[in-house]
């Protein structure tokens, strides 16, 4: 267990090394952290610090840098603050000059995100883990060929040419697609398969085209992330010089990304922060990871994140990630018609 004044040395170190990237000596917290001390508590105490796993001395005779574990110790002591006004301002004026669409929306996203975070932005497509019917429609094509529409939430269309036992008429599809469509609004492909209303051959063959339609919906991969932001992290030392920054570009180009930074138990709500060997993947154990949900989590959710070093403005990214999913939030609860969720919290 440390102690308050420990916490603090780690604290103004961390602080220090975000913003000069260069190990920091004991005398230069002596003289600047105001902690009331001698140089030489001051040197005890960092070498406690070392000892225990919060600081590294990269050399003899240098000053030390934050671990992982100092980091960690950094990042759950902030006392997470609104972003700045004129940040939320700026945002909100950039949202109101795009399409209203999903994408145009996350695009954007990204865009602004990399530009507030100075780092990589890494923003999927919502997706819903169990899709919605909202309305179906069958489109008599040629005999027994028909084109079948569906619409599911989030205003996701799908269409389809299929084809039934027996040659059937349009105004046969529209009264079987009209009795279906109000049978099965609202429901997913597994409540609809659990349904057993009286069905003619007909809407018989109709339902399991529908499911056939969601489930492949359903089992989607998600589709490739917005990616910004590569000239931000290019300008950071850790990556100037090193093969740091071909191991990320090896997990873009394999399409891989988006897969290892999403953590096993990603909250459906609040921050995460994952923290260099936190990560799972080697592959970005010299990265941290700003990382949260967005969406409805009923309806369909994406995610947000912002990658990095571990020497991160992580008392500015995590505001900023916070804010940019609950802009997202309450365009999708617009989309949805529904009310957005979600405090913020930090973990």
């Amino acid at each position: 267990m440390i102690t308050a004044r420990s916490g603090k040395i780690i604290n103004y170190i961390v602080g220090q090394y975000i913003t000069q990237a260069i190990p920091v000596p004991s005398q230069v917290v002596a003289d600047d952290a105001r902690l009331g001390v001698s140089p030489a508590t001051i040197r005890n105490e960092m070498a406690f610090l070392e000892r225990e796993g919060y600081l590294i001395r990269p050399h003899t005779s240098a000053g030390c840098i934050p671990s992982d574990k100092g980091y960690r110790h950094y990042v759950e002591s902030i006392e997470v603050v609104n972003l700045p006004w004129e940040e939320q301002r700026l945002i909100s004026h950039t949202f109101h000059q795009v399409e209203k669409e999903v994408e145009a929306w996350v695009s954007l996203t990204a865009t602004l995100l990399a530009k507030l975070a100075h780092n990589v932005a890494v923003v999927s497509l919502p997706k819903s883990t169990d899709c919605k019917l909202k309305h179906m429609e069958l489109i008599a094509v040629q005999d027994a060929r028909a084109l079948v529409i569906v619409v599911l939430d989030g205003a996701k269309v799908k269409q389809k040419l299929i084809a039934f036992d027996e040659a059937v008429s349009q105004p046969t599809l529209t009264v079987t697609s009209s009795k279906l469509d109000s049978a099965y609004n609202g429901l997913t492909a597994r409540q609809i398969s659990d349904k057993k209303p009286e069905l003619s051959p007909l809407e018989k063959q109709a339902t399991d085209f529908l499911i056939e339609i969601m489930h492949a919906e359903d089992s989607q991969e998600y589709q490739e992330p917005y990616l910004e932001g590569w000239h931000f992290i290019l300008n950071q030392p850790e990556f100037a010089h090193s093969d740091r920054m071909s191991t990320l570009m090896e997990l873009v180009e394999a399409r891989g990304l988006l897969k290892v930074i999403v953590p096993s138990r990603l909250s459906p709500q609040g921050v995460q922060v994952i923290i260099g060997k936190e990560n799972k993947d080697e592959a970005i154990q010299n990265c941290s990871v700003v990382i949260c949900r967005y969406g409805l989590p009923e309806e369909a959710t994406g995610t947000i994140a912002v990658v990095g070093p571990t020497r991160m403005p992580y008392s500015h990214t995590i505001p900023t990630v916070f804010y940019m999913s609950s802009v997202l939030s309450q365009l999708m609860a617009g989309l949805y018609g529904r009310e957005t969720y979600g405090e913020q919290d930090t973990e």
